[in-house]
């Protein structure tokens, strides 16, 4: 497009401090990082408090940019709006009305939505040329991004949507209509911002609202708060999960010594076994919707079966597994947690660390956005530590107090209370060794993932 389409579409007008600048045609997609330059693409420019990516402008530009979208002119080609977040909803939704031949796939869950956005990224390739989210841009400012991605010979397009309230994700659906609906589950995560789980089966259900009756719903079948939401569409709806009902079935699910899951996919009266690189038995259940979104788009089972066993990573910090010099094992899935993550990754934790023949070791820190119910859901996570056999937990920091109060009831070695990240890595040095597998999980917030570094720095 040239900016001057653009600048038409997004209610704009072509800076006039540059000569020439209305007939500059954009050719890449937007990007709002000027130290990620892609070439021919859009340059957003926000002025936030921190910084004024208008000071970059030029830079980007110079490195190879087209043009910019900002709220002033900036002495290079540029379309200058009002509201820069605003004109970048408007530009992907013209985007899409001139793809039509593109499928948009969308979902959500209160967990599990990056890994099987990514598990779909690796299955639709093999139907056609898919764009999905980068890491979770699942914002309204991530979500156009990634649709600017696509262009004509894009077939698919999966777009995570993520919610901190009642109406965002009927936000980011007007800006991307989906023709299929992927609802992965109805947990805790954001209760404090939510209020109760119904109010987050509300929000995630707009998701499925916002299909055409000639769209597909995926829903989670053994959620009942997910399989629900089948009221809200007059679309077809296709149900997973490992209850007879579902149509699409996770069965006889094993995890070896080496922490990855076989199991079973059923669908339409046959099967296929899949053997996931993935780790964790809950990546079985992400494989399963990423399975149903692809069989519902007519993929054959037997392809869906072999391009989720070709899925050999996933985003950062999602269970990722290094091995240290010393022979211990850092699984590093810090990105985000909460109650349900926790005790998915706990369980992958004690698999691995009991098919190595080593102790498992939990470094936990703060779930945050739970509300009232934080310090109840914090114990409970200790105490599901030491049922399942973790040989020591590790809480970091004094939101984690509550998870060593819960392993003191169930662990048969005391747990331990440090007061940071640093404290947290001098204490592993000093305790672990060769066999051992350490898990580094909690909210963002809580940066984690400097622990996880930090041991993988280590004799490097």
């Amino acid at each position: 497009m040239s900016l001057a389409e653009v600048a038409e579409v997004v209610g704009g007008t072509v800076a006039d401090d540059v000569p020439g600048a209305a007939s500059v045609v954009v050719t890449g997609p937007a990007f709002l990082d000027s130290r990620e330059v892609v070439p021919g693409g859009l340059f957003a420019a926000f002025a936030g408090e921190k910084a004024d990516g208008h000071r970059f402008a030029e830079g980007a530009v110079s490195s190879g940019a087209a043009a910019v979208l900002g709220s002033r002119p900036v002495g290079v080609p540029a379309v200058v709006v009002a509201d820069v977040r605003d004109a970048l909803q408007r530009l992907a939704h013209h985007v899409l009305d001139r793809l039509p031949g593109l499928r948009v796939v969308g979902l959500t869950g209160s967990q599990g939505k990056t890994s099987t956005k990514d598990l779909l990224a690796g299955v639709l390739p093999a139907a056609g040329a898919t764009i999905a989210t980068a890491g979770s841009f699942n914002n309204e400012l991530g979500l156009p991004l990634t649709v600017l991605r696509a262009d004509a010979g894009t077939r698919f397009l999966v777009l995570e949507m993520g919610a901190r309230g009642i109406g965002h994700i009927a936000e980011l659906c007007r800006i991307a209509r989906p023709s299929v609906s992927l609802v992965l589950n109805v947990g805790k995560a954001h209760l404090g911002e939510f209020g109760t789980q119904q109010d987050i089966a509300t929000a995630k259900g707009e998701l499925v609202e916002a299909l055409p009756e000639a769209g597909l719903a995926v829903l989670n079948a053994d959620d009942p708060l997910v399989s629900a939401m089948a009221a809200r569409t007059s679309a077809r709806v296709l149900g997973f999960g490992r209850g007879a009902g579902a149509a699409v079935r996770l069965s006889e699910l094993e995890v070896g010594p080496d922490g990855r899951p076989t199991f079973t996919l059923a669908y339409d009266g046959r099967s296929a076994r899949v053997r996931l690189r993935l780790l964790g038995e809950h990546m079985a259940d992400n494989a399963t919707a990423a399975a149903a979104v692809a069989l519902g788009l007519g993929m054959d089972l037997d392809v869906v079966a072999e391009q989720l066993g070709e899925v050999t990573a996933l985003s950062r910090w999602r269970m990722e597994l290094h091995e240290r010099p010393d022979g211990s094992c850092v699984l590093n899935d810090a990105y985000n947690a909460n109650p349900d993550s926790m005790a998915a990754a706990l369980r992958a934790l004690v698999a691995l660390a009991r098919g190595r023949g080593g102790r498992s070791v939990a470094v936990l820190g703060e779930m945050l956005e739970l509300g009232e119910s934080s310090a109840e859901e914090h114990r409970a996570v200790g105490r599901l530590a030491g049922e399942l056999g973790v040989a020591r937990v590790v809480g970091v920091g004094p939101a984690a107090a509550a998870i060593v109060e819960g392993a003191s009831e169930t662990s048969e070695e005391e747990p331990v209370q440090v007061q940071d990240n640093a404290a947290a890595v001098a204490w592993l040095q000093e305790h672990t060794g060769a066999g051992d597998v350490v898990l580094v999980k909690a909210s963002r917030g809580a940066r984690l993932d400097e622990v996880a570094s930090a041991l993988l720095e280590v004799d490097a």
